[in-house]
Parts: C-alpha cells; sequence; structure tokens
C-alpha cells in the first residue's frame, strides 16, 4: 500500500475531494518550480524562448538539446556553467547516461536536472541587478522574492525553508496550498507572468522533463494540462476550467505517484482512455509482469 495526501480542487479552487493529510506541511520539491518560475519573470528576466521557460521551470533529463538550452541561457546573461551553484551530475536519460559512462565522461553541473532552473535564478539576478554570488542563500534578494511568491500563489505561509537536493532553498507548503499555486498559473489570464509559465511549459514539455518522462507524455497527450512532479512522491497538475491535483506519498516512492495522479484527473473529468497508460504501473516478476499498482477504493470511488 502507498498511503498520503491527495487533494482536487475545482476551477475555482475549491476542495472537492481530500484524502490524508492535506492541509500538513510538505517538502513539494520541483513541484514548486512553475510558481517560482513567476518569481524569476517578476524580477526582470526574459526568457528568448519558450523553451527557456521551459527548461526554467522544468527538471530535465540532461539530454544534449536540454543542456545546450541551460547553457545558451547563461551565455546570454554573461555567465558559464562554472557560475551554476547546483552540484555535477551525470544525465538522467539512460542512454546518454550510458554513452557518458562508456567514454569516462565526467559529471557536470549543466547535466544535473536542475540547472535549467539555477541558469533562470542567474539570468534573474543580473537582470535585476542582484549579485549571482551567493544566489542560493536564503537572505539573497532573489530567495527572498522567490519564497514570498510560493506564500502568496499558495494563499499560506511557507512553514519552513531547507536546503533541496540541488542546493537551492526548498519551501515547505501543504498539497493543498500547492495546488492552489499551480491552479492559479493556468486560470491566469493572457499576459501575466503566470500564464506565460503554463504556456510555455505545455508548449515545450519535452523541455519540462525530456525522452520517456510521464511529465512531458501527459502534457502531450491531455491538451492544456499542466504538469510537474517532484521528488519524494509528489505530483500536481492543472487543467484550466476544471481544476488541480495535488498529492504527496508518504513513503516518498514513484511507483504509486502516477496512478494516483491518474485517478485525481479523472475527478477533473478526464476519460479513461486519456489517463489509461498512467493508470496502473505493471509489477514485473521473472520474464513478465505479475502484477499492478492501482489507485485504492478511496480513490476510485
Amino acid at each position: 500500500m502507498h498511503r498520503g495526501s491527495l487533494v482536487v480542487l475545482d476551477a475555482e479552487g475549491a476542495v472537492t475531494f481530500a484524502a490524508g493529510a492535506v492541509d500538513r506541511p510538505i517538502l513539494p520539491r520541483s513541484s514548486n518550480k512553475p510558481v517560482q518560475a513567476t518569481a524569476l519573470l517578476a524580477a526582470g528576466w526574459s526568457p528568448r524562448s519558450a523553451q527557456e521557460l521551459a527548461i526554467g521551470a522544468g527538471s530535465h533529463n540532461g539530454e544534449d538539446g536540454h543542456r545546450g538550452v541551460a547553457a545558451a541561457m547563461l551565455a546570454a546573461a554573461g555567465l558559464g556553467p562554472d557560475d551554476l551553484g547546483c552540484p555535477p551530475a551525470l544525465p538522467q536519460h539512460e542512454a546518454t547516461k550510458a554513452d557518458w559512462i562508456a567514454t569516462g565522461r565526467a559529471p557536470e553541473r549543466l547535466a544535473m536536472n536542475c540547472s535549467g532552473k539555477h541558469a533562470a535564478m542567474l539570468s534573474a539576478c543580473v537582470a535585476a541587478r542582484w549579485p549571482t554570488v551567493g544566489y542560493l542563500e536564503r537572505e539573497h534578494p532573489l530567495q527572498q522574492a522567490i519564497e514570498a511568491r510560493l506564500a502568496e500563489a499558495a494563499g499560506e505561509p511557507v512553514t519552513a525553508v531547507v536546503v533541496d537536493g540541488c542546493g537551492a532553498p526548498q519551501h515547505a507548503l501543504s498539497v493543498t496550498g500547492l495546488a492552489r499555486g499551480v491552479l492559479a498559473l493556468v486560470q491566469a489570464g493572457e499576459g501575466t507572468g503566470e500564464r506565460a509559465v503554463a504556456d510555455a511549459m505545455r508548449a515545450e514539455p519535452w523541455f519540462v522533463a525530456g525522452t520517456g518522462r510521464e511529465d512531458t507524455d501527459l502534457m502531450r497527450v491531455v491538451p492544456g494540462l499542466l504538469v510537474k512532479g517532484g521528488a519524494d512522491g509528489v505530483h500536481v497538475a492543472a487543467l484550466p476550467g476544471r481544476g488541480a491535483v495535488a498529492l504527496k506519498l508518504d513513503d516518498g516512492g514513484d511507483r504509486g505517484r502516477t496512478p494516483a495522479l491518474s485517478a485525481g484527473l479523472r475527478r477533473l473529468g478526464l476519460a479513461d482512455q486519456e489517463l489509461d497508460r498512467w493508470l496502473r504501473t505493471p509489477v514485473s516478476g521473472g520474464d513478465g509482469v505479475v502484477g499492478e499498482v492501482r489507485p485504492g477504493a478511496g480513490l476510485r470511488d
């Protein structure tokens, strides 16, 4: 059993379904990135393409195209990969990682899945004339702006700030607050920073995640859907005119995330055929499939 918390909001932000402790603070991890990106725009960052904005709100695979866009963002700001505060990493994309290992290529900061966010943060610092050195410190004006923006969008205070895996501050919110913030992006009017982030992510979903990733594939299959996963069993999705879903699995695993998310999306009116690939996660045994992870009865009702 994968237990946790899941909330469904309607298009006006009212809770229509809740399971678990949906008002308890959690660490949304990378699911906070779409709202974080709106703070970077407000600071003066002007992405040159939807790809740059999408990767600035994304968690990419480290594929060649991902690293290329992140590097170009840094160059446009007069910076380079050594200015990134995220740690060096191998690409998450299996084929790319295998090639790097086979050729003896060392981990790089650009390959880290958060390098797009960090390149966007640095670009915002340059635009706002804030120092780039120390841009990950909580007291830095960029991080203060991000913290305030997350609280505003969630409609609740940030209850804790810790250090995320990429070295940036990570802000605790409830799954309800997480859902509110992402819903506001897809419901925002044309010409706003919130809508710009939502539109870029949906127009360029490969730059949000990458080849074989559920966020990318879901946004390609379901028109208008905005999806962003986070480490430790977190996921959030929103659909304009329908509402939003956010969840956190207590065990922090990935196996039950997409079945739970899909069950929540069904409550927004999405059809089973749109979600068929994600409603059940196969469980392998030997040379075949011996079982499946599927939504519990409480989510299926």
